[in-house]
């Protein structure tokens, strides 16, 4: 006789979903250099797959649409990349005098905290030393995910050309492998799956630019030095929710403040930036960024803290998509529909008490109804 787990007391159940979370974040850490191309691969792959199809309804063989579609999109990588680089040459001509101010107002601050604090520029020193060897460890585990997903991203290309070529069997496989009756719920899960990816790609990449053309023209208005190439990266950043915003502040603060004497450009630059990003939260992410599956806050925080933890970089910029496709399944399965309305951001409008007392209602008409 089978045995359900759900039949099984509480605790049995949890460390069943513990044991089988714990497997699952072994296997994607351990095949790291393989998971995270692919699944940039996949989410490419679907934000290039209506070009593609495009131009397959004009006549064009489907493996020469593909290329053309990758050629495209290439394109326009290459040109955003000559754009930044130009701006980061003229930025490296002015390195040697930034670095020399730099250093100046570092001596300056230590002095400062010693005469107000106490505190020795000798033992401020170590301090910093300490701060760093601790958050060595996930810097590098950071930077380690760019590079080992810069060392192998020539692969791209060819896993987005093959997922493309061969979409007709992969959707078949994900349709055999279910039970007929779900066919249904598996359509429904592709089609939100798609329009949710490509939604919030090209929502992302609209948003991008607009927050990018902001924050040139603000950093020009205030005469920052490099105002559009910090202003390109701040908008970059801004891609990593939450976090990357707060990063992104810190740039030209800090070129403002090795530029320029006082702190009135500082105070204007913290007070542009807080005015973009507030257009951008109730602006432009609601309406341009118009994911069909909307994740709250703190799970996006929590997840993008987790994917950095797992994958690196790279993991920050796929966990919100890919929590995106988790809700839709969840969404779609009786026995998960409680972890997709956690990860959501719909917040019940009825007390827990009034829905205990409704189940306690239904549970006393239950037998009269069965009589």
């Amino acid at each position: 006789m089978a045995i359900k787990i759900k039949d099984q007391p509480f605790y049995i159940q949890a460390t069943a979903v513990l044991f089988g979370l714990v497997l699952v974040v072994y296997i994607l850490s351990v095949l790291t250099d393989i998971l995270v191309p692919l699944g940039f691969a996949a989410f490419l792959a679907i934000l290039l797959n209506p070009l593609a199809n495009r131009l397959q309804r004009h006549k064009v063989p489907k493996a020469l649409s593909i290329a053309i579609a990758m050629l495209i999109a290439l394109l326009v990588v290459a040109g955003v990349f000559y754009f930044l680089s130009s701006q980061i040459i003229q930025f490296g001509d002015s390195l040697p005098m930034l670095k020399q101010k730099f250093g100046e107002i570092t001596i300056n601050l230590k002095h400062w905290v010693q005469a107000t604090f106490g505190i020795a520029v000798a033992k401020q020193d170590q301090m910093v030393k300490e701060a760093l060897s601790n958050s060595q460890s996930m810097v590098g585990k950071t930077l380690g995910g760019l590079l080992g997903t810069l060392g192998i991203i020539f692969l791209l290309p060819v896993y987005i050309f093959f997922m493309l070529l061969y979409k007709p069997l992969i959707l078949n496989f994900l349709y055999e492998v279910f039970a007929e009756e779900n066919s249904k719920k598996v359509s429904e899960v592709l089609s939100e799956t798609k329009g949710a990816i490509q939604s919030y790609i090209v929502g992302l990449l609209i948003e991008m630019i607009i927050v990018a053309t902001m924050n040139s023209v603000a950093l020009l208005l205030l005469g920052v030095k490099y105002g559009i190439l910090i202003g390109c990266i701040g908008a970059i950043l801004n891609l990593i929710p939450y976090l990357g915003g707060i990063i992104a502040i810190a740039l030209p603060v800090l070129m403002a403040t090795v530029t320029k004497d006082g702190y009135s450009t500082q105070l204007g630059v913290i007070i542009a930036y807080i005015v973009i990003q507030f257009i951008d939260n109730n602006v432009l992410v609601p309406r341009i960024v118009s994911s069909k599956v909307q994740i709250n806050a703190l799970m996006s925080i929590v997840v993008v803290l987790l994917g950095n933890q797992l994958w690196g970089l790279s993991g920050m910029f796929l966990s919100i998509p890919f929590v995106a496709v988790l809700k839709i399944i969840f969404d779609r399965i009786d026995d998960l529909k409680p972890w997709g309305k956690l990860l959501g951001d719909n917040i019940p409008t009825r007390h827990m008490g009034d829905i205990l007392r409704n189940r306690r209602k239904r549970k006393a008409v239950m037998p009269e109804a069965e009589q």
